[in-house]
């Protein structure tokens, strides 16, 4: 078979999206019949008919071999594209990463300094958040997103790094530490410190105070594991954070590891064309053996759901 044209193709795919040659033409800058030459010269490549056109109408209508090909190619093409004119504008290797800040900031270091061994001249860009990452990947706008949740969508596959436990965690001033399942009766009349509404961890610790119809109202919400710790030792609250965030030699900060609390899975996770790229191999591999085993417990079997 020809070798397929990446021109050819992204014609079809913006006649196929605007359901009309004009409309592809003028987003393209092409002419009306430079558009339908490259879809025709793609369908002989292709040996099928892709679009059924009747002289003189408007809009174009997609075979089943052409809504298969859309489909396939949406929305990894404009994943693709995007990466391909950030690299050009560039003019540098790039990797964009997110992830939420605790673990950037407790955690990747190590991972980072292990993977610029490898690729010393890239760019490495991190996107500190928790609850667009997948949304960021699918536009264009990240290549890889380390993650505390499982999307489900084939669009960002997904590996188990591993999990790891959550921990309570108070002012030293406030006294002895209190048994586990006395926890949310203990937490009742104290200031809650937590993260941002939408994010993972809030919602595990909202969920583990508020059983038996308890209100839970934070006192203060911020966006990341350090900014939340910091508060809890400034005396301003309690709260529920990774227990890779305290330290065995805390002085301001009890703490009490939650093991009747699920535990907190971590997922790397990639554009789907991009997951053999040797760097974005290169960073799963230096995941691996940074944080699983030293940090993070190994997974128990493969890519599961969450709790």
């Amino acid at each position: 078979m020809a070798k397929i044209s990446l021109t050819l193709v992204q014609t079809f795919y913006h006649v196929a999206r605007n359901g009309s040659f004009s409309a592809a033409a003028r987003e393209l800058n092409l002419s009306y019949q430079s558009a339908a030459n490259h879809v025709r010269r793609l369908e002989q490549i292709l040996k099928n008919k892709l679009i059924e056109s009747e002289q003189g109408a408007k809009r174009i209508t997609l075979t089943p071999r052409g809504r298969a090909l859309y489909n396939l190619l949406h929305p990894e093409l404009d994943i693709m594209l995007e990466r391909l004119t950030t690299l050009i504008e560039n003019q540098r290797s790039a990797l964009r990463v997110g992830m939420p800040q605790a673990i950037f900031f407790y955690l990747f270091p190590k991972v980072l300094a292990r993977f610029r061994e490898a690729f010393p001249e890239m760019e490495f860009s991190v996107y500190e958040r928790d609850t667009v990452l997948a949304e960021l990947v699918k536009n264009g706008s990240l290549d890889v997103c380390i993650s505390e949740r499982y999307f489900g969508d084939p669009v960002v596959p997904q590996r188990m790094l591993g999990s790891y436990r959550l921990s309570l965690v108070f002012p030293r001033a406030w006294g002895d530490v209190p048994a586990q399942e006395d926890i949310p009766d203990w937490a009742a009349d104290k200031p809650f410190v937590t993260y941002e509404p939408g994010q993972t961890l809030r919602n595990v610790s909202v969920d583990f105070l508020g059983r038996e119809g308890r209100a839970v109202h934070p006192a203060i919400s911020t966006s990341g594991s350090s900014s939340v710790k910091l508060c809890v030792e400034e005396g301003l609250g309690f709260s529920i954070i990774p227990s890779w965030c305290v330290a065995a030699d805390d002085e301001k900060v009890a703490s009490l590891r939650l093991t009747s609390l699920p535990e907190i899975r971590v997922y790397f996770g990639s554009a789907g064309f991009l997951q053999t790229h040797p760097m974005v191999q290169q960073l799963y591999e230096d995941c691996q053996r940074e944080l699983v085993g030293p940090v993070l417990d190994p997974p128990s079997g493969d890519i599961l759901p969450p709790l």
